[in-house]
């Protein structure tokens, strides 16, 4: 009885024993982080406290970095069991972590994307303490958002603690409204740009392959140009945007080296794809399986891409600071001290690890059900609008595209099993007095055949009988109830008014620190 007892507290207590955990290694990380800052010499002191405290800031956000940005690389994938939730998260990282410090660069803006101007800050103290607060509202944010299981962009969300503290710290004159204005641009352009091209992809998958009587055939035609054009995708996408702080080239020159490895990809994958969809039967689950490894390596490249793209985000502000501090002045430029670059590739794979399956589930399943096909497309999305973004010079967000991208997605889904639904319910009703054997037997004939035998029968079903006397209102009440939801309006809902007040949200806290941080610190 005594044992039972012990056993039932154990389970009791157990979720409250993980969390413990991930907090525990979390303040472990920081502990750490303040221990090595703390031996870091500085002209004329042996130690800077604001060093220090930027340091164990900065780790904590690249922490919610990881636990909140990620998920948006290896959800999908995650969602479509193309990979379990601990491969995703091994996976994303070692190429996050690996993007970081390959592709991370070693200069940073220490105004991230000019959204105030430092030159009204002259005092090298106030700059520090500004970086500081904009630095730690936007971490808190982030874990907020992921407490309460939302996307957000961490761009936005250092963005709007920079804005803050600026103005704070400035006035307002001290702001780029003009650059803040396509910023708040960005929250409109980003998930609608990834939801169109999202669910063009599909369709084209669906009436090239899934819509086909015989998928097999429709799939080895198809499948090594849709893997091809992946490569060429990610591989322009790497080149402009993963590896310019190491390689600086024109999307011209990305676009030739994509094609040129999008064409041997089709020669290696061609008869790889044949080969194992000669075991396959000719359903849609088994042309799902042929999507798989594309996807893995779709979250290993989108991983490489952010971890050396938004790492900034983190170790930025950091860098700045340790500038401020070495040099006593304000820069617009700052080098990215090694120590630097770890603590935000660590902290990153860190939070990942800790924090991120929340979020993984999230993108992965809580928004719309997603198999591999689907996965793919979004994955595509995610590179293709960010290579048309920056060459139209749009500001958008990675995370705003995907998220974007599977609301697409399911949206479609929506609008087509509706569509479905309508065309079967017209077929009952031009069918009405037959013999339902005759009925069933035309729909199951209807439901084998490809979209353009579809068609034809459609035609000739309304060619040979009369058209079914329906009122207007009576076809749009038909609509409602064929309907189907298959997208949470909760999670659309949620995300939607997270993404809106990222920006004002991490300001206000920002300014708020400000001015606390000037009250006890600065003379």
């Amino acid at each position: 009885m005594e044992l039972n007892s012990i056993q039932n507290i154990e389970d009791a207590t157990k979720f409250g024993r993980r969390e413990m955990f991930r907090i525990g290694t979390a303040i472990l990380f920081i502990v750490m982080i303040m221990l090595y800052a703390s031996t870091i010499d500085v002209i004329g002191r042996p130690f800077s406290i604001e060093l220090v405290i930027a340091a164990m800031i900065g780790g904590y956000m690249a922490m919610n970095i990881g636990a909140n940005d990620v998920a948006n690389n290896v959800g999908p994938a995650v969602g479509s069991k193309a990979l379990t939730l601990t491969g995703a998260i091994i996976i994303a990282g070692i190429f996050e972590a690996s993007g970081a410090v390959i592709a991370g660069g070693d200069v940073v803006s220490t105004i991230k994307k000019g959204i105030i101007d430092p030159a009204l800050i002259t005092d090298g103290e106030v700059f520090i303490w500004l970086m500081i607060a904009a630095l730690l509202a936007g971490a808190v944010w982030l874990n907020m958002a992921t407490a309460v299981g939302a996307p957000v962009s961490t761009t936005h969300s250092i963005v709007g603690g920079v804005l803050g503290a600026g103005i704070a710290a400035g006035g307002w004159e001290i702001a780029n409204w003009a650059t803040m204005g396509k910023i708040a641009a960005s929250w409109v352009i980003s998930p609608v740009l990834g939801g169109i091209i999202a669910a063009l992809f599909l369709y084209w998958i669906k009436h090239s392959i899934t819509y086909k009587k015989d998928m097999i055939a429709a799939a080895r035609r198809m499948v090594p140009i849709l893997v091809a054009l992946m490569v060429m995708a990610f591989s322009t996408y790497l080149a402009l945007k993963g590896l310019k702080k190491i390689w600086k080239i024109d999307l011209v020159t990305a676009l030739g080296i994509g094609v040129i490895i999008a064409v041997a990809t089709w020669f290696i994958v061609k008869p790889l794809v044949r080969k194992y969809s000669s075991k396959l039967s000719n359903e849609k689950s088994s042309i799902n399986s042929l999507f798989t490894v594309p996807l893995i390596f779709a979250a290993a490249m989108l991983s490489f891409a952010h971890g050396a793209n938004d790492v900034a985000n983190a170790v930025g502000p950091l860098a700045a600071i340790n500038d401020a501090v070495i040099s006593g002045g304000v820069a617009t430029k700052a080098a990215i001290p090694m120590w630097v670059m770890a603590i935000g590739a660590i902290g990153i794979v860190i939070g990942l690890a800790l924090f991120g399956p929340k979020l993984i589930r999230t993108v992965g399943s809580e928004i719309t059900q997603l198999d591999q096909m689907r996965a793919f497309s979004v994955a595509m999305a995610a590179a293709i609008t960010v290579i048309i973004a920056s060459q139209l010079g749009l500001p958008v967000s990675s995370t705003h595209i995907a998220v974007g991208g599977i609301f697409g997605i399911g949206f479609l889904r929506e609008f087509l099993k509706s569509n479905y639904a309508n065309i079967i319910q017209d077929i009952e009703h031009h069918h009405q007095g037959k013999d339902q054997q005759v009925v069933e037997e035309f729909l199951s004939e209807f439901g084998k055949a490809s979209i353009d035998e579809k068609c034809v029968m459609l035609q000739q079903m309304k060619a040979h009988t009369a058209k079914a006397d329906l009122t207007k209102k009576e076809r749009k009440s038909l609509r409602q109830v064929y309907r189907q939801e298959l997208v949470k309006r909760s999670a659309l809902m949620r995300i939607a008014a997270a993404w809106v007040i990222t920006v004002p949200a991490s300001a206000i806290m920002a300014a708020l620190l400000f001015y606390t941080i000037r009250g006890m610190m600065i003379p």
